[in-house]
């Protein structure tokens, strides 16, 4: 049957949850990343100093954490899909007001009220796999996303550093508002509404019970310190990166996009070979791995940033492993936060992406305060990556929440 004109579209398969999914949820990373490069750049176009432009990164993770706590339970009360356009349509404002921003005051607002309008990619996206998968259907589908998240912000300072050497600082902004309106795009066009619509959950008192009811169940609580740590970890790195390898090690922008590759090959690798080895093993039982990963590359980062001459080697061997173990962790771990809430599943999941960008905000917030970019490289990253173990080692210990179900099917594309 035809659908009539400017109707929504139909059921969702596996396949298209997976590119919406996607899509919205590296909105948020891939802005980030996207712009480290031309730091150094806009420090001498605003003729500033490097405090004000660091804050152009800590306040989009502060704009991102915050909007959370706000888009999950939105989508809760008036849709999936309206949430997503709401947020996507002040993104886009937010990028044209970031690319035309006469000061570096008025780029720190723009990219805080960017930091708010990607905010609600991962809440909503992450909803919808809640709302119609569960278990390994879900973990194949957090495992692509996850591969996007981490892929696409390694990647996106390559196209940012060459974009930067081919036509300035500005033309990363260019790149992220293109990207914001592709995104709307494909949300007005392919995503169907899956949530239950529930009004009464907008009311203060509501949000406050949703959150505190979550907050209460120990196996979300571990399992989101878990991603925060993680997460918290991967973006402290990329907010100090830049000032390591373009400062301290002397490179220029777009050979420090081009080192980024290695992120994008670790996660890359990581995740295809989680791919292969969840067809005969749970992907729960593969955390360990990647854990184990993150203790090895923390250790090394540590001894290796202590010599007296670092280098591209001894800075990008640790993260490359790090970035590996972590694809083994994400997947599982998200599936495991917002199992338990079938029916707030919008909350669920600002909850436990608040948890993760606000250890990316307290990373970059803490990187700033100690000063030196290579010391706080040392101090946070294994500091967070042994957060996620200790939380890890209490999560296991705990029984699987009723309505967790582990299986899950995807319905046939139309």
């Amino acid at each position: 049957m035809k659908k009539r004109p400017g109707s929504t579209p139909g059921p969702m398969s596996e396949r298209r949850v997976t590119a919406i999914g996607v899509t919205l949820a590296g909105l948020g990373p891939i802005s980030l990343a996207l712009y480290t490069p031309a730091l150094p750049d806009i420090v001498e176009a605003f003729h500033t100093t490097e405090a004000p432009v660091k804050m152009t990164v800590t306040l989009f993770f502060a704009g991102f954490a915050a909007a959370q706590l706000i888009c999950g339970p939105l989508s809760d009360a008036i849709g999936r899909r309206p949430t997503a356009l709401v947020f996507l349509y002040l993104f886009v404002l937010a990028s044209v007001g970031a690319l035309l921003a006469p000061s570096v005051e008025w780029l720190i607002l723009a990219r805080f009220v960017q930091g708010v309008g990607a905010a609600a990619g991962m809440a909503v996206s992450r909803a919808i796999v809640r709302d119609l998968f569960a278990g390994e259907a879900s973990t194949r589908i957090m495992n692509m996303t996850s591969l996007i998240m981490g892929v696409g912000p390694a990647l996106a300072p390559t196209i940012g550093g060459i974009a930067l050497h081919l036509a300035g600082w500005q033309s990363t902004l260019v790149l992220m508002l293109a990207l914001g309106l592709a995104t709307l795009s494909l949300v007005q066009v392919a995503q169907a509404e899956t949530g239950k619509r529930d009004m009464a959950r907008m009311r203060p008192l509501s949000i406050f019970a949703s959150y505190a009811m979550i907050l209460r169940t120990p196996y979300f609580v571990t399992a989101g310190v878990v991603l925060g740590g993680t997460i918290g970890a991967f973006y402290t790195t990329t907010t100090v990166l830049p000032f390591i390898v373009m400062g301290t090690l002397g490179r220029n922008g777009t050979e420090f996009g081009l080192l980024m590759l290695v992120i994008t090959v670790g996660f890359m690798i990581g995740s295809l070979t989680l791919r292969r080895l969840s067809r005969r093993r749970s992907a729960y039982s593969l955390v360990p791995l990647g854990l184990a990963c993150n203790v090895v590359s923390s250790a090394a980062l540590v001894v290796n940033l202590m010599l007296p001459e670092p280098t591209i080697v001894s800075v990008m061997g640790p993260i490359l492993l790090f970035t590996f173990g972590n694809a083994f962790v994400l997947p599982a771990m998200t599936t495991a936060a917002l199992a338990p809430f079938p029916h707030t599943a919008g909350a669920a999941a600002s909850l436990a992406n608040f948890l993760q960008m606000g250890m990316g905000l307290l990373g970059s917030a803490a990187a700033g305060l100690i000063g030196d970019s290579l010391v706080a490289l040392v101090i946070l990253v294994p500091l967070m990556g042994f957060t996620a173990i200790a939380a890890w080692l209490i999560w296991r210990t705990l029984p699987e929440p009723a309505g967790a179900g582990m299986t899950g099917t995807a319905p046939s594309d139309p």
